[in-house]
């Protein structure tokens, strides 16, 4: 368990909180690429700030304050320009590094002698991997990751956004923790389907190492042994928000103490018959949490993992908390948090920040069944494959894949209904 003091510093991630100057010091997902194709304006709440993403006319990306600091008008409401984002109100401009370019009145009738006195809160913005990234931290911003899976060829990418109403730390507990993949995965999927048996293969041991990007953690089941590479290999926790499983990303985003952000990234290997694969734009969705009637859906693995995070209360109490020995991991990852941010105070940098642009590129993670994205494989045999197959058919580790989405992986695969057995009738994101 925690004291309160700890749990705090564990969860505030606003300015100037321990927690919040450290995760200030990492480059997070905040948005998908195509969310400002049809609007280039976005309002975004991100580290408890209410900030504004914009795409200007030129193609350049901004983060600024949401409000204009002439009359505090909402900049969600303005529009973009060849440089910069401009207030409906009274139309002054600002450009992504902050500064003001226009105030047109005072422009008129003082000859534009105080937009050098006047400036908006800016953060930097990059695009990677089809994805929208921020830095809200002192410069110089350390180097944006570039993963190595990022640049994986003939794959079909999408990207799943989500609204969880809970604290990010519980969120990223839950990718150190292999134990509830038995439980809450497995044995619970078997219940929800009215049945009693047969359960999963128990989990006989768990191992954790660390490495340059995060952690590892590694497991032996009744049906492994330590020659599986779910034990040799192992899968990553990438630090301090993230979770690599070979053929997808999570990362659980703060938006501000309590509600995260999660995004996914997931990538799909095409036939070899489709193959060269190119990809020209990476289709987002958002993926809802509860159904019709208020319940929170429980069907798919990364909704079984919102129930886990949120049955918790927005911000877990962790001085009300018993460990066990499954939890070996949530120590780790505790114990490296609270040594960061006491590095960050020293004005040190903490784990996994890269300052060297070559150690940033095509960075190469742990990967347990590498085969199934190095290695293409022909179309009857992927329709055919167990868990391959599966995923031709509808997404399965979130509820909600637009049928338009699906029917794109259909088409860039060379696939039809006929062919995976899927009927007309049948809705595909179930």
């Amino acid at each position: 368990m925690l004291s309160e003091e700890k749990n705090r510093q564990l969860t505030q991630v606003g300015p100037g909180t321990p927690m919040g100057e450290l995760l200030r010091r990492y480059w997070m997902p905040i948005a998908a690429e195509g969310e400002l194709d049809k609007k280039p304006v976005k309002a975004v709440r991100l580290m408890g700030e209410d900030l504004v993403l914009y795409r200007d006319l030129g193609g350049q990306l901004g983060l600024t304050d949401r409000h204009c600091p002439h009359r505090r008008a909402d900049l969600s409401y303005g529009f973009v320009e060849k440089c910069g984002i401009r207030c409906n109100y009274h139309g002054w401009l600002f450009d992504e590094q902050g500064a003001c370019l226009e105030q047109p009145y005072e422009d008129t009738v003082l000859g534009g002698g105080t937009r050098d006195k006047v400036s908006i809160t800016a953060y930097p913005v990059r695009a990677l991997g089809g994805m929208i990234w921020a830095y809200l931290g002192p410069s110089p911003a350390p180097e944006l990751p570039e993963y190595e899976a990022f640049n994986w060829p003939n794959g079909f990418r999408q990207i799943i956004l989500s609204d969880i109403p809970c604290n990010w730390a519980q969120c990223q507990e839950n990718s150190i923790d292999p134990v509830h993949f038995e439980w809450m995965h497995s044995n619970w999927s078997v219940r929800l389907k009215g049945e009693e048996g047969p359960y999963a293969p128990r989990h006989l041991k768990i191992g954790f190492e660390e490495f340059e990007h995060g952690f590892l953690y590694k497991r032996i089941r009744e049906d492994t042994d330590e020659e599986h590479d779910l034990w040799s290999v192992g899968r990553a926790m990438i630090w301090p928000m993230g979770i690599f499983l070979g053929d997808h990303f999570e990362w659980r985003v703060p938006v501000d103490d309590e509600n995260t952000l999660s995004v996914a990234w997931s990538f799909q290997r095409m036939p070899i018959e489709s193959e060269p694969f190119v990809q020209e734009r990476i289709p987002y969705w958002r993926g809802p949490v509860t159904d019709a009637e208020g319940n929170w859906i429980s069907s798919h693995v990364m909704n079984q993992d919102f129930i886990a995070w949120v049955g918790q209360g927005r911000i877990a109490d962790r001085t009300k908390e018993r460990l066990g020995r499954s939890d070996l991991g949530i120590g780790l990852m505790r114990r490296q948090l609270f040594a960061d941010m006491e590095a960050v105070a020293r004005g040190e940098d903490p784990k996994g920040i890269i300052r060297d642009p070559a150690l940033a590129k095509n960075i190469p993670l742990p990967l347990v069944h590498a085969e199934r994205y190095h290695s293409g494989m022909p179309r009857e045999k992927l329709v055919a494959h167990p868990v391959l197959g599966r995923h031709l058919r509808a997404y399965p580790y979130q509820y909600g894949q637009p049928t338009e989405v699906l029917e794109s992986i259909w088409r860039a695969a060379g696939v039809t209904r006929e062919d995976l057995g899927v009927g007309t009738d049948a809705e595909p994101m179930e």
